[in-house]
Order: C-alpha cells, then sequence, then structure tokens
C-alpha cells in the first residue's frame, strides 16, 4: 500500500467536526439544563407569602419569607400559600342571582313565567316568610398551611358552601327587618332591630368558623379561618316595587286617617260650641221665664200666705172688688143673676 502523505495526516473531515460541534453543544445544553433543574426549588419568598416544603408528598417543612433552598422536583416540591399575617378576599357567587336567572327575569312575562330553578336563584328566604339576596365577601387567613395544601383546588369551592349553609341558616332564623331596612315604619316600635342587624356580620363569622372547627375536627379542615365578612342586603326588585306600593298606601291611609282626625275635631269643636250656646240661650230664657213667673205669680203667692195666716180676712173680697170692675169691663154684656131667685134662668145656647 501506499503511504498517506504527510499534510493529510491529523486533519479531520468536514463531519467528524461536525459531529464535534453537535456533540460539545449537546452536552452545553445538558450542563445548563442540570443546573437549572438543580436549582428549579430555589428561589425567593415574599414577605405576604410563605413556602410548604413538601418532600416526596410528605409535608417537610414551612418556610417563610426569605431565601428558600430545596430540592428539585420529584425529591421536594414546593407550594407558595398566603402568609399568616395576609387577608384574602373570597366573592361568594353561590349567593349571588345567575346570568341565566336576570336575563329570564328581563325577558320573562305573565304568559311566560320562568321556572322554579331560576324564580328562586340568588334568594333567601327569612323566617317571616320574606326574601332578601346577600352579596357576601369573605376575609381569611390561612391558618394550617399543610391542611390549606393537601385540599388544594378544593378548597374555595368547599369554602363558598360552607359560607352559603351559613348564610341560609341565618337568614332561616331571623326576620327581615333583622337583616335590612325594609319597613321604616317598624324600626321606631322595635328597638332590637338595628342592633340584631349590627350582630349579622358576626355571626356569620361564627358560624362559618364553627363549621372549618367541624371540618378540622374530623381531619378534612381547609386550614382556613374566617376574620371578617361584608355583608351587602337587598330586596328583589319586584318585592322592592312591591314594598313601595304598600308604604304609599300606607302613607296615603295615615294621609286620610289624619285628615278624617281633623275633620272630626273640628266638627266637635263646633257642635261643642253651638252645644254651648244653646245651653247658654236656654238658661237666658229659663231665668226670664222664672222671672216672669215669679212676677205673675207674686200676687197669689203673697195672698196665699196672709190666707194661711189669717191677718186680713177681708182681704179676698177687697181684691174681688177692685178687679172685678175690670173683667167685667171688658166683657160687652153683664146678665146678674140672684142666687136665691131661680126665676130667670140662663140656658146654654139660647139666643139673646
Amino acid at each position: 500500500m501506499s503511504q498517506m502523505p504527510d499534510e493529510i495526516k491529523g486533519v479531520s473531515s468536514p463531519w467528524q467536526q461536525a459531529g464535534r460541534l453537535a456533540f460539545l453543544g449537546l452536552y452545553a445544553v445538558t450542563i445548563f439544563a442540570a443546573i437549572a433543574w438543580g436549582t428549579s426549588n430555589i428561589r425567593q419568598i415574599d414577605p405576604q407569602n410563605r413556602a410548604v416544603v413538601l418532600r416526596m408528598g410528605a409535608l417537610d417543612r414551612i418556610q417563610n419569607a426569605g431565601l428558600l433552598l430545596a430540592w428539585p422536583r420529584p425529591f421536594e416540591q414546593v407550594v407558595i400559600v398566603p402568609a399568616a399575617d395576609r387577608v384574602s378576599e373570597r366573592r361568594i357567587e353561590n349567593l349571588l342571582r345567575s346570568d341565566v336567572a336576570l336575563q329570564a327575569d328581563r325577558v320573562a312575562s305573565f304568559a311566560t313565567p320562568i321556572n322554579d330553578a331560576l324564580a328562586g336563584s340568588g334568594y333567601l328566604l327569612t323566617g317571616d316568610a320574606g326574601v332578601v339576596q346577600l352579596d357576601v365577601r369573605v376575609f381569611y387567613n390561612v391558618t394550617q398551611p399543610y391542611a390549606f395544601v393537601l385540599q388544594g383546588e378544593h378548597v374555595l369551592p368547599a369554602l363558598d358552601r360552607l359560607v352559603t349553609r351559613s348564610a341560609v341558616a341565618l337568614t332561616a332564623a331571623r326576620d327581615l327587618d333583622t337583616i335590612l331596612v325594609a319597613r321604616p315604619e317598624l324600626i321606631g316600635s322595635d328597638s332590637q332591630a338595628a342592633e340584631r342587624r349590627e350582630r349579622l356580620r358576626g355571626d356569620l363569622v361564627q358560624g362559618i368558623n364553627q363549621q372549618l372547627a367541624a371540618l378540622s375536627a374530623t381531619g378534612q379542615g381547609l386550614g382556613l379561618e374566617v376574620v371578617r365578612v361584608d355583608v351587602q342586603s337587598s330586596l328583589p326588585g319586584p318585592a322592592v316595587n312591591a314594598f313601595n306600593a304598600v308604604l304609599t298606601a300606607s302613607q296615603q291611609a295615615e294621609k286620610a286617617v289624619a285628615n278624617a282626625h281633623n275633620d272630626a275635631a273640628k266638627l266637635t269643636q263646633a257642635a261643642t260650641q253651638q252645644a254651648d250656646r244653646t245651653v247658654e240661650q236656654a238658661q237666658a230664657q229659663a231665668s226670664e221665664r222664672l222671672a216672669k213667673a215669679q212676677a205673675d205669680t207674686s200676687a197669689i203667692a203673697s195672698l196665699a200666705k196672709v190666707q194661711q195666716a189669717g191677718s186680713d180676712p177681708g182681704l179676698l173680697l177687697r181684691l174681688y172688688r177692685e178687679r172685678l170692675p175690670k173683667i167685667l169691663g171688658q166683657a160687652g154684656s153683664v146678665t146678674s143673676v140672684d142666687p136665691k131667685d131661680d126665676a130667670r134662668l140662663i140656658i146654654q145656647g139660647a139666643g139673646q
């Protein structure tokens, strides 16, 4: 065989050079991927968060704010949860009227009413058979990070159900006026209604936390504690219209009653004045008639007293002689009859 030239010795072909470069690139990528994988769980934890480190699925430790050093997956898993003093907010959508029900309200009519399922959506029944709507926002802390991580995506739906259950039980145990001011005319008669309305939020927080504690006692806790709730209560639109109509009718009735009382008072006053005038006139006329009667009978009364006393036996004869001429003077003719002589008789009805 012929020997290769010296200038060809030690020189690589282009394919060999390309393979060497590809190998070096793959090696570098592998090194970088290994470094990234090895440092994937090395991170900075913000002050408003904390990290739950799970080693092979079991709780290993809880890391507060700061630098976290953890083995990469699948050896250790890091789950970020809110810090102990961080308050999270959750609006309970289950208590709101659904979009389908709102759409049905806009198109519903007397001829085509909506079904019962949509009609009751978003409404809660009170203890006095009233209907109310509640817009509830829950503010909570994560008190048990491991339980919170263990429940995972089921935490918030479970919280919604617990709040809904507490709200339903609370409204069913209360009157409508202890939830919101539905009938202002009853506020003055019930001084404790305002106090019970103020206790509504506290009672709701207590009921939710009691259910959370019951779940924790069974080993199925959510790792949450409710610190505050905001409740915005309102009446359904048709109920508002009905209450406004009743309030308007009540005001009109009160106005009519007030006018009737005023008219009755005026009539009573006028009747009283008329009665007083009648009594005064009657008393005045009675006094005048009594004085006239006393004046007319004074002579007869004096004569009776004198006759009873017997002090003047000839008084009757004198009076007879004094007054008889006046009486006879008013007559047209006078016929005298001797009582001892019956020769001349006076027959009634006989002609002159």
